[in-house]
This record gives structure tokens, C-alpha cells and sequence, in this order.
């Protein structure tokens, strides 16, 4: 496969993946475009290599960059912005994951607490169902958060080596 050939490949696999992980795929193909891009490119460079409009390169390179997932480059005797994407796939996942959480998990987390602390008669068969449904999802919403954070923290070697003995 010739590298165009490969790069369009990637850049449309890397956007249907993006949808997944809770970004548009736009978004994600703009990020699959920085990431395999040696140089920092400019909002010109992305909108000529996807075809996209420069409203829809700036706002989607605005959300990636509130997702610490891209970067502005300022090049000395350059008048045009740069952009730049983190290369290293173990970063950009564990961006990702903190995004995510503190978007989706953080939040509903949150609301478990004020739905789990519903009045009235706690040997009320109705009220007792519900309490222990969400303390349920609550407490294994919590677990995740705790694997979330340690994965997070953790080293990717240390990562992978815990993996690998958990599926021995």
C-alpha cells in the first residue's frame, strides 16, 4: 500500500474509531491528521487534505484542544497558527480517559449521590428497590473511577505487564 493510500486509510479509520471514544468524526480524523504529521500543519494544510470547511477545522480544532488532545505551535516568522497533536498513543489514551470521565463518570456519579438519598419509607418495598439499584450502580461506578484513576497514573509498562498477568 502506497503511504497516501495509507494515510487516507488511517485518517477515515482513525474517525470511525472517534465516535467511540465520545468525539465527532471530523474531530477525529482532524487528530488522526496531526498525529501522523511529522510537522506541525496549519487550519489551511488540515482543510485542503480533508476537504472540510475552515469553520469546521476551527471549531473542531478548538474542541481538541479543550480536550488536551492538541496543541498550538507558534513557529518565530510565521504570521499562520500551527497545530500539533501528541504522538505518543499511551498520552493521547489516557487524555481520552480523563476527559471522559470527568464528563460522563464524574457526573453521574454525582447524581447517584442525590438520587441514593430519595425520602421516604426505607421498608417501603418501591424505595428500598431503588436505593439499592442506584447504590448498586453507584458503587460500581465507583470501582471504575478507582481503576480509571490507576490506569491514569500508572506507568504504561506497568500497565500492560498487570494486564498480561490477568489474562495468564
Amino acid at each position: 500500500m502506497k503511504l497516501t493510500d495509507a494515510k487516507k486509510q488511517f485518517i477515515s479509520s482513525w474517525g470511525a474509531f472517534g465516535t467511540h471514544w465520545g468525539i465527532n468524526k471530523t474531530m477525529a480524523q482532524i487528530h488522526a491528521l496531526l498525529m501522523i504529521s511529522p510537522d506541525p500543519i496549519t487550519q489551511d494544510d488540515i482543510m485542503d487534505e480533508l476537504s472540510i470547511s475552515r469553520g469546521n477545522v476551527n471549531m473542531n480544532i478548538r474542541d481538541l484542544i479543550n480536550w488536551g488532545l492538541v496543541d498550538r505551535v507558534i513557529i518565530p516568522g510565521e504570521r499562520k497558527e500551527f497545530f500539533t497533536a501528541e504522538k505518543d498513543i499511551w498520552k493521547v489514551a489516557t487524555q481520552i480517559i480523563k476527559e471522559r470521565k470527568k464528563r460522563e463518570l464524574d457526573p453521574m456519579l454525582k447524581l447517584l449521590d442525590q438520587l441514593e438519598d430519595v425520602e421516604g419509607d426505607k421498608k417501603d418495598k418501591n424505595v428500598k428497590q431503588f436505593v439499592e439499584t442506584v447504590s448498586g450502580i453507584k458503587k460500581f461506578g465507583g470501582q471504575a473511577d478507582k481503576m480509571l484513576q490507576v490506569m491514569v497514573k500508572a506507568d504504561e509498562n506497568w500497565f500492560v505487564g498487570s494486564l498480561l498477568k490477568f489474562f495468564k
